[in-house]
């Protein structure tokens, strides 16, 4: 599964990379998404396998915080370029006219870059928080990963001011990206629902359906593991809500975006050199 991801969004960078046809906005945060997944499971999936093979599953206290670090960190850029990505379609949809315009490559690269900015310092804030914690000689966490929420509940030390940070945190940071991309997709729905033609329609909503399907996987899957986590003797359920978002998303979004994008196909075709190769065949 892992292999699979990391190619699998390796192939969608490679094959926007190379096409420009491809060379837009929508797909622009796409090569973005794409490699922010490697990056977030690679944070905690190649440790898991380590541990596995190894049959041990200790952790250093370094490790354990730059594990939080990151994970926290692609965590929110997943968030934060569902939401970017989520505006792209909301202009393209509800101002089709001026969509070059608005979505021109500075207001692109300026969206990843604040992107970025906003999930550093979150998860700088987070990590330093963590370092003022306490902890016992031995601490076993209940899970396959150093997850933020896990360590809190395990420390000696008061972890008021943190779990505070960290619910704040959440509503911002998850909440109002989760609140943008209600409000584009309410004004998207609206737009299509004006479109008179059926033909017209399905192009305008097909434009959407694979974001759309992305943003639920991984919404759903998050909102799992924190419902998971606030109930009682539940670590197992968690771990295995944290193993949807953090693995099992990552993995299907290549095949979620190539499978419905007709763009995407030719162009991986194209990348392969299927089509050369087909072009190349001469009879007599």
């Amino acid at each position: 599964m892992y292999l699979i991801t990391v190619f699998g969004n390796l192939l969608i960078i490679l094959a926007v990379g190379s096409d420009s046809h491809l060379h837009t906005p929508m797909y622009f945060f796409l090569a973005n998404l794409s490699f922010v997944d490697i990056c977030f499971t690679s944070t905690t999936v190649p440790k898991m396998l380590l541990n596995i093979q190894t049959q041990s599953r200790r952790i250093t206290y370094e490790g354990c915080l730059c594990q939080i670090y990151f994970f926290v960190l692609f965590a929110g850029l997943d968030i934060f370029l569902l939401t970017v990505m989520a505006y792209d379609r909301f202009v393209a949809i509800c101002h089709p006219l001026n969509y070059t315009v608005i979505m021109n490559p500075r207001l692109c690269g300026l969206l990843v870059l604040l992107s970025w900015v906003m999930s550093i310092l979150h998860s700088l804030l987070e990590s330093l928080m963590a370092l003022q914690l306490s902890f016992c000689t031995e601490v076993e966490i209940p899970h396959f990963f150093c997850e933020l929420n896990q360590m809190i509940h395990l420390a000696c030390s008061d972890t008021f001011l943190n779990n505070m940070v960290m619910y704040f945190a959440a509503m911002l940071l998850a909440g109002g990206p989760f609140v943008g991309i209600l409000y584009s997709y309410s004004k998207i729905i609206s737009s299509i629902h004006g479109i008179s033609s059926a033909q017209g329609k399905y192009k305008a909503f097909s434009t959407c359906a694979s974001h759309l399907s992305v943003v639920s996987l991984f919404y759903c899957t998050s909102l799992g593991v924190y419902l998971s986590s606030a109930a009682p003797q539940s670590s197992h359920a968690s771990a295995v809500a944290s193993v949807m978002y953090t693995v099992v998303t990552p993995m299907l979004n290549p095949f979620i975006y190539s499978l419905r994008n007709r763009d995407i196909k030719e162009a991986l075709l194209r990348f392969s050199g299927l089509t050369a190769l087909k072009g190349s065949i001469v009879l007599g």
